[in-house]
């Protein structure tokens, strides 16, 4: 695991954005497409937004989401939302984003179909070429939050979480993450600093050590790595 502390959230998002612009640019060179799945929070709001207007082949991108809440379309709860909003600069059709169906009233079945749109672009099963991750303070990633059952699926690459924070989300599973080409975590705050002590550590009690290591990279503040 790669670590590249910065000054603060901002140079974070930059930083973050030219990386995601430079994979792009390599992906779609190598194989002719750009497979991309983003998480949600405030500072990769801020990276989606200085990404938008980076030089990249952006017909040939498609974005995919990480995690998603059980809410209304529109909602501020959705990650897609942000998304869009960080985004909206970028020349990307609507239909090369990809939302998860979290208004389905069958969400099984809607987790069962979101792979089945993943193993369109990215293949059977699927390989992204890059997956954007935070860290919460409490270890969690995606959403794969600590104790949850999701934590022990391996045969199913997108699922549904228990109530979380009164709410339940559709996520990316440990197998999905594990298989991609590379993993970008941003994290940024104090408030992150022990979780992300841990997760360089590989410290497989909290969600996020449970990822594999080898091809990730770190883009944090000096708050979350002050040492």
């Amino acid at each position: 695991m790669q670590v590249y502390v910065l000054p603060d959230p901002g140079a974070v998002a930059e930083q973050a954005a030219e990386f995601i612009a430079a994979e792009a640019r390599a992906a779609v060179s190598a194989r002719g497409c750009f497979t991309l799945a983003l998480s949600g929070g405030q500072t990769p709001a801020r990276m989606l937004r200085a990404l938008a207007v980076k030089e990249i082949p952006w017909e040939d991108v498609s974005v995919f989401q990480v995690d998603e809440r059980v809410a209304p379309a529109g909602s501020p709860d959705r990650n897609l939302t942000l998304l869009r909003e960080g985004l909206g600069h970028a020349p990307l059709r609507p239909t090369q984003i990809h939302p998860m169906p979290v208004e389905l009233p069958d969400l099984q079945e809607g987790a069962e179909s979101y792979v089945s749109i993943l193993r369109e672009s990215a293949g059977a099963p699927p390989v992204l070429d890059l997956v954007h991750l935070g860290l919460g303070s409490d270890g969690h990633t995606a959403s794969l939050m600590p104790g949850d059952p999701v934590l022990e699926v391996k045969d199913r690459d997108v699922a549904m979480s228990r109530i979380y924070q009164g709410m339940r989300r559709m996520t990316f599973t440990c197998p999905i993450l594990d298989r991609s080409r590379r993993l970008l975590w941003v994290v940024t705050g104090s408030e992150k600093t022990e979780m992300l002590a841990r997760l360089r550590k590989g410290d497989a009690t909290i969600p996020a050590g449970l990822i594999r290591r080898d091809c990730a990279l770190v883009f944090a503040d000096r708050a979350a790595a002050p040492d």
